[in-house]
């Protein structure tokens, strides 16, 4: 494994990479001060997606009075990560002895600059039965082939998105982007077919009906689609996961 991270004027030696402070968050020296807003650094091992909060999210009545959201609010940048502590640092050591352990064996010592495939991320015990493992994949990849591979910064993301410490705006914003089937910032129909489709599962006697579909589709809409445009964007879907508890879990 790696050791913890030793500080040199101002940076912080960690793994490959020398991370520097910048208004209280650390940038690796090709970022800062312009940083993509995720690369805030390591955190504790991950958990699946709640999909049992996901499933809650739908329960709870959006409020109509003044406290409703108005606007449409479509594609935002990510909310920015923590900066990580000394025991999340540690935890990140881990972290990057997982992730070089899923490499072949002769790419590990190169770690650092290796993506590794969508096929052994979800080798994964905590991704291995998780309904929305592709959409995960690809929510958290920054490959330009689109094929759902990570680098470690990617490892990084995801585990700190999971983490326990990870804030509500930060587990609903990645939720949304998971949900969001086609990447266009909205949570159409199809979207949300796909959705219950995976929750429900595949097989015959668990799959809804086309009218039984429809109904919960509406349902859904009529509950979280405050500006009445037939879809749900990320600020509605956050109200929504604002009104229940159980979906950080």
């Amino acid at each position: 494994g790696l050791s913890p991270p030793a500080t040199t004027s101002g940076a912080k030696v960690w793994g490959c990479r020398q991370w520097h402070r910048t208004q209280g968050r650390l940038f690796p020296p090709s970022e800062a001060p312009a940083v993509r807003g995720v690369r805030a650094g390591p955190s504790p091992p991950l958990r699946a997606v709640g999909v049992r909060g996901a499933e809650a999210g739908w329960h709870g009545a959006v409020g109509k009075g003044p406290g409703a959201i108005a606007s449409a609010q479509r594609w935002e940048e990510p909310p920015v990560l923590p900066v990580p502590t000394a025991s999340l640092v540690l935890a990140s050591s881990s972290a990057y002895k997982r992730f070089s352990e899923l490499l072949p064996k002769e790419e590990r010592e190169n770690a650092c600059s290796a993506r590794l495939p969508e096929s052994r991320i979800l080798t994964l015990p905590e991704l291995r039965a998780n309904p929305f493992q592709h959409q995960i994949c690809r929510a958290f990849s920054t490959s330009e082939e689109g094929d759902g591979s990570m680098s470690f910064e990617d490892f990084l993301d995801m585990l700190s998105v999971f983490s326990d410490t990870a804030t509500l705006d930060i587990k609903s914003h990645y939720a949304f982007r998971i949900f969001d089937f086609d990447g266009d910032g909205v949570l159409d129909r199809k979207d949300l077919e796909k959705l219950v489709n995976c929750l429900t599962g595949d097989g015959e006697e668990s799959r809804l009906s086309t009218a039984e579909m429809e109904q919960l589709i509406q349902n859904i809409l009529e509950e979280s689609d405050i500006d009445k445009d037939g879809t749900i964007n990320l600020s509605e879907f956050q109200h929504i996961v604002s009104r229940s508890p159980d979906f950080t879990r």
